[in-house]
């Protein structure tokens, strides 16, 4: 059984949208992220992505799983439920996730200078 996920995982004041590499939308990044560790259900996942929609959330989560990033699962029985997790080919993007986060934590100010200057 996977750890529950950090509700600090993602600091609430932290530009992530200056960050100019991303994959898929503004939050697939983070929720992939997120599955790094095992399947995640939708309510796992709104924990550290505490500013999502849950409308928001199931689009992201359908443009990965269409992108052939995520798989998602019905488990029937009493207690049916859906969880969410990285295929392989969405795992193979944490290692240039890592260093996407790397470049920008190293580059951050020169970005929001960048930014504040148009």
């Amino acid at each position: 059984m996977t750890q529950p996920l950090d509700p600090e995982m993602f600091d609430p004041v932290c530009p992530s949208g200056l960050m100019p590499i991303r994959i898929g939308d503004k939050w697939a990044g983070m929720i992939i992220q997120c599955l790094e560790e095992g399947p995640r259900r939708f309510s796992e996942l709104l924990v550290p992505l505490r500013t999502i929609t849950p409308k928001v959330l199931t689009k992201s989560l359908r443009a990965l799983e269409r992108d052939g990033f995520v798989v998602r699962t019905v488990h029937a029985g009493p207690a049916r439920h859906v969880d969410y997790a990285l295929t392989p080919l969405g795992r193979s993007l944490l290692g240039l996730l890592d260093a996407a986060r790397a470049w920008a934590e190293t580059h951050m100010d020169e970005l929001i200078d960048a930014r504040e200057n148009q």
